[in-house]
């Protein structure tokens, strides 16, 4: 069986990795920015605030929901976007975690 690259590295390391790459564009961050300040929203909401088009807010949007930064409910016709809180605390958590600034927890 052949050995990949990947398979030295802890499955928390490749998880971190990969929220990293979820977030390593400046369309992703705005998006994010944008559902953090709106709540939830639609593509079209989105292309409507980002001067960006329609079809690469869907390819980021896509990534960030593969990456689990990303709730995405169907609501008629319409798919809402919102951030994915819980993940996100988890994983900004890991990563202080491994860079030893993790703060202890309080009682």
């Amino acid at each position: 069986m052949a050995f990949q690259k990947l398979d030295i590295f802890t499955p928390e390391q490749v998880a971190l990795a990969e929220f990293a790459r979820s977030l390593a564009h400046p369309a992703r961050i705005a998006i994010v920015t944008f559902l953090q300040q709106r709540g939830d929203a639609s593509c079209g909401e989105i292309v409507g605030a980002l001067p960006l088009a329609q079809a690469t807010i869907s390819q980021h949007l896509k990534a960030l929901r593969e990456a689990g930064l990303l709730n995405a409910e169907t609501r008629g016709t319409s798919v809402r976007y919102s951030l994915n809180c819980e993940n996100i605390k988890n994983f900004c958590h890991s990563f202080q975690c491994t860079l030893g600034t993790a703060a202890e927890p309080q009682a």
